[in-house]
């Protein structure tokens, strides 16, 4: 079993007698250090968090797609999300994005057939289609395409037996031959043959003249000027260019100009050739619910205004990219292990992407119902302001005798909970953490019936009730006091104590959690039938060092904050391998005659707990316990979650 506070009083004990001048050095600058306030994201993914406005804007800057959150309510303070997009020929890449429209209208008259779209608004600011069409005979090349006439006349004129075509109309508009070539051509073999779906048009007569067969295949809508000679298609009408309106498409044209005449007349249209679309008043982004497409936006701030009212929403760009969304991912949940207002404050502000703070606050004092609170509402207005919800740990004390008295006593229940419940609400937290350890065996029907009376009591006041369950093993954990498939059909969250396999009284030395040893317990958990969706893993912000004698026997023990094992390994020259069974580096030095052991919980580590806890779509992670850990690493967890 995890005995939370009685490790608290084993570290204090240790910090004073090993780590107290620098430990304490730390604590007193985490304490006055700011809590951040400011998040910056890019696209919807959140990179780091500051305490100054200043700070994140200047960080944000170097990253495109990126914004700055107020982190209490979600509110857009800056952004450098592009407003021009260059498209070729209806393409475009993000490198083709701009905040500044000459910026983008340089970039597109480097490139034919370009347009910008201005991506609040419809259609295009600009556009260089061509609209005309070279030719020699029948043979053209790709760069005999012109936007306008006098461009194309003055390359034919380099040009004999030299004609040009309107592209909006397929029609044979001019040409420099000369009346004796024409009569040659005239009389010619016919080669050119009308088509339509690549067979000959029944009726229609070959030609040798090709602006006869031009002419001619205007007469059939959609049809095809093919030299038999060659197989080669000279000239085609068919109506390549489609006009859509929510994805319904109304009509073709054989040009792009009737297309977005068209077009221009509807709302959500769109005119497409060959799968790309050329012009759209189809809004740039688009809002999605749980994975559904239930609104569109021009503009950004009416995107982000109408999304925050509504749960499981994603902003993406009309290429699918996630600008915004609050989905949730991973819940992050830290317990304080402490009751200190200047303790929590201090734990706090060292993290980033904090969702759920748990000080110890409340605690059953006696087998009467008496309990003791030492929580302070400040605390908890403090951090709902900065966006973090507080749900205060109640704990036995881990005195299983005066559980027992206690659990068997109604009125006593009564008592406690009424002053719990009364005053949570009168505290206006998010809810109660629930720790009762040592809870004899015997008791497990009593606590899974106090369990649902005081689950029952917080959720008439709108309160949420976790609670914490050791690891234990499948092989056992029916004989003890947690009913696991009972209770998580009673509380709103489980967490499972996933840390101490090899604890403060284990006989032998070995990792506090192996990757292989949580994960295999969150399998259980979930085979207990607990839903992966009120299931958080709770992860070790420490380690455990182990002292043998020459002789390999176990001496002691003790306690390792997580952030102090880079200083350990420097101090001792500690010798690291890595251990596959454990997924941890294992490290040994000597010291006075003794060898000193201990499994590493390093980022790696603890990032790999959270992606077992994303593998089975965890509801989240809880960590034992904050000021543990070394600040750099929220900023990992927060893009990791």
């Amino acid at each position: 079993m995890v005995k939370k506070l009685g490790l608290i009083a084993a570290f204090i004990m240790l910090l004073h007698a090993s780590l107290a001048p620098g430990m304490h050095r730390t604590e007193a600058a985490a304490a006055s250090a700011q809590m951040t306030e400011y998040r910056v994201y890019q696209y919807d993914q959140a990179l780091k968090e500051f305490a100054s406005e200043g700070a994140a804007l200047n960080y944000a800057k170097y990253f495109s797609y990126s914004h700055v959150e107020r982190i209490a309510d979600r509110k857009w303070l800056w952004n450098n999300f592009p407003k021009y997009k260059v498209y070729q020929n209806g393409r475009s890449t993000t490198k083709m994005e701009f905040a500044d429209y000459n910026a983008a209208l340089a970039y597109a008259k480097t490139l034919a057939n370009a347009s910008i779209r201005d991506l609040e608004n419809i259609g295009w600011t600009y556009e260089s289609y061509d609209r005309y069409r070279l030719y020699q005979g029948d043979n053209t090349l790709s760069k005999w395409s012109f936007r306008s006439l006098e461009e194309a006349k003055k390359e034919a004129k380099k040009w004999s037996n030299a004609h040009i075509v309107d592209l909006n109309t397929m029609t044979w508009i001019w040409d420099n031959l000369t009346a004796s070539q024409i009569k040659d051509q005239r009389s010619a073999n016919a080669v050119y043959q009308l088509q339509f779906d690549n067979a000959p048009i029944v009726g229609a007569k070959m030609y040798a003249y090709l602006k006869e067969a031009i002419e001619a295949s205007n007469d059939y809508e959609g049809s095809q000027v093919v030299n038999v000679a060659n197989g080669k298609i000279v000239h085609s009408n068919e109506q390549t260019y489609e006009v859509l309106q929510n994805g319904k498409l109304l009509k073709t044209f054989i040009g792009m100009d009737e297309a977005v005449k068209m077009a221009k007349k509807y709302a959500n249209s769109e005119v497409k050739r060959n799968g790309s679309v050329l012009w759209t008043s189809v809004p740039y982004l688009k809002i999605y619910q749980s994975g559904r497409l239930v609104n569109t936006f021009h503009e950004l701030g009416s995107a982000l205004q109408y999304a925050k009212y509504y749960a499981n929403i994603t902003i993406r760009t009309d290429d699918g990219r996630a600008l915004w969304t609050n989905v949730k991912p991973l819940q992050i949940l830290g317990w304080n292990g402490s009751g200190s207002s200047s303790v929590i404050a201090s734990h706090v502000a060292n993290t980033q992407g904090l969702n759920y703070d748990s000080p110890t606050w409340f605690e059953l004092k006696g087998s009467d119902g008496a309990i003791g609170d030492t929580s302070d509402a400040s605390v908890v207005k403090q951090l709902k302001d900065k966006g973090i919800l507080v749900t205060p740990l109640v704990h036995n004390g881990f005195n299983r005798a005066l559980t027992s008295a206690f659990l068997s006593d109604l009125k006593a229940q009564d008592l406690f909970i009424l002053q719990l419940v009364s005053k949570l609400a009168a505290l206006g937290v998010h809810g109660v953490n629930l720790d009762f350890e040592e809870v004899a065996g015997a008791d497990r029907d009593a606590y899974t019936a106090f369990v649902k009376r005081l689950a029952d009591a917080a959720h008439a006041k709108q309160l949420k009730v976790s609670i914490d369950l050791p690891r234990g093993s499948v092989s056992w954990n029916h004989l003890t006091a947690y009913d696991h498939a009972a209770l998580a059909g009673i509380v709103d969250t489980v967490i499972i104590m996933a840390y101490d396999e090899h604890w403060k009284g284990s006989e032998e030395p070995g990792s506090v959690a192996s990757l292989s040893w949580a994960e295999e317990g969150v399998k259980q958990f979930l085979n207990y039938g607990v839903p992966r969706s009120k299931l958080m893993l709770g992860i070790p912000f420490y380690v455990r060092e182990w002292r043998l004698a020459t002789d390999g026997t176990l001496i002691d023990n003790k306690a390792i904050l997580m952030k102090s094992i880079p200083q350990l390994i420097k101090d001792t020259g500690a010798v690291g391998e890595f251990d596959i069974a454990s997924g941890q580096w294992k490290y040994t030095y000597v010291q006075d005659g003794y060898t000193h052991l201990f499994w590493a919980e390093t980022p790696d580590t603890v990032l790999a707990r959270v992606a077992i806890a994303k593998k089975y779509d965890l509801a989240g992670i809880a960590a034992w316990r904050l000021g543990y850990e070394d600040g750099e690493l929220w900023t990992q967890l927060l893009r990791a979650r």
